[in-house]
């Protein structure tokens, strides 16, 4: 595994597999409520990063990005995980269709694809998730996590010592 911890909620992933491992290591501090916004270009690693969030819940179907669908949920681990995509929205308004009020802060854990756009319109508690590439490899991805919130705060302080103890190192 090559995934670094360069300081507190800044990561380098080596390859999409390590950042699935960031997930599946995650997914072991998250709880009921916790809402996480992805960010980052296309295929940057947000669905990988999700997918690897299902299975650290315990959840083994497969996990695609719902673009057209906007939401998949994957209640098959020990807690639901609500994916949203909502790259394909313009307007604010449209969030009322995707249910996504129906469980954001409430039920299981929210992973919303696109959601820094609609920051504003969602929740003032979250865990911001920004991948990023790194120039010179194009398979590595930079992790960095910042809270909003004391939960969110909380959640990174635990998903970084989770990381840490996972052999991801500590090199700031």
């Amino acid at each position: 595994m090559s995934l670094e911890r360069s300081a507190v909620g800044r990561y380098r992933s080596g390859s999409a597999q390590d950042t699935e491992r960031f997930g599946e290591v995650a997914a072991a501090s998250l709880a009921d409520g916790d809402v996480l916004v992805l960010t980052g270009g296309l295929g940057v690693g947000k669905t990988r990063l999700t997918k690897g969030i299902a299975r650290g819940l315990g959840d083994g179907h497969p996990v695609t990005s719902p673009t057209f669908a906007l939401m998949a949920v994957h209640d098959g681990g020990r807690i639901e995980l609500f994916h949203f995509d909502l790259y394909r929205l313009e307007h604010a308004f449209e969030l009322e269709d995707t249910g996504i009020y129906d469980v954001l802060g409430y039920e299981g854990v929210c992973v919303l694809e696109w959601g820094e756009q609609f920051q504003d319109e969602l929740t003032d508690e979250f865990l911001s998730v920004t991948l990023g590439r790194v120039d010179d490899d194009p398979d590595a991805r930079t992790i960095e996590l910042e809270a909003h919130g004391a939960r969110a705060e909380e959640l990174l302080r635990a998903i970084d010592g989770a990381v840490a103890s996972d052999g991801g190192g500590d090199r700031g």
